[in-house]
């Protein structure tokens, strides 16, 4: 088939339609449903290649979300999914704090305050992998 072909082939095919979420409500993000501990080996692997450590990283989780020790590893053990993740975590007053960039979205434009928790945590995860100090990290 020819490029000309190919491109009015294309034209002429449908647009792809969505199936929209049961009673018509906003299809949610596929990351909510992923679980915690599915996420926690990545970034134990981002932090530690560039020298920090699993405790370092457990302190900023701790820091974030509340979840430290036993109640971490419950998390983990559980496998509980982002959403019930954050639903459930004591999220720091200071998180408002934690701003910039991560994938290419301004935390401060983040209208989801599940979306924007997830970004908060993988904002602070990018902070410790960079070098930054912790105080800095945690906002003191």
């Amino acid at each position: 088939m020819s490029a000309v072909k190919k491109k009015a082939a294309a034209k002429k095919a449908p647009a792809k339609k969505t199936q929209p979420s049961s009673a018509g409500a906003p299809k949610k993000h596929r990351i909510y449903g992923m679980s915690f501990a599915s996420i926690y080996p990545l970034y134990i692997q981002k932090v530690e290649r560039k020298g920090r450590t699993k405790s370092e990283l457990d302190q900023v989780i701790a820091w974030l979300t509340g979840y430290e020790g036993a109640s971490l590893q419950r998390v983990l053990e559980t496998r509980i999914d982002l959403e019930t993740f954050f639903n459930e975590a004591q999220l720091n007053p200071k998180a408002s704090l934690i701003t910039g960039v991560v994938c290419g979205v301004r935390l401060e434009e983040l209208t989801d305050p599940l979306m924007r928790n997830i970004r908060y945590l993988d904002k602070l995860v990018d902070e410790l992998a960079r070098g930054k100090k912790m105080s800095s990290i945690l906002r003191e």
